[in-house]
């Protein structure tokens, strides 16, 4: 198991994820990503997330995929 971390962020702000999660492998943490983009986007929020981007990131703080929130917004939920 990795620990990775998953920080958001637009052209005027960033959200550190500090706690992180435990994932099995990669397709694990993309699968992580896109709930917490879907449960971003699904909150009552005056947010346009349209510019947002949610990094995820390892231990070493390299990262190692970018989700953007129109990804999810292009899906059907």
């Amino acid at each position: 198991m990795t620990q990775v971390y998953f920080h958001c962020s637009n052209t005027k702000k960033v959200f550190v994820d500090r706690r992180g999660a435990l994932v099995d492998d990669l397709a694990e943490a993309c699968d992580h990503a896109t709930r917490i983009v879907r449960s971003l986007i699904d909150e009552r929020s005056l947010e346009d997330w349209r510019d947002w981007a949610l990094h995820v990131s390892d231990e070493q703080g390299g990262e190692l995929f970018v989700v953007p929130f129109t990804f999810v917004l292009g899906k059907s939920h």
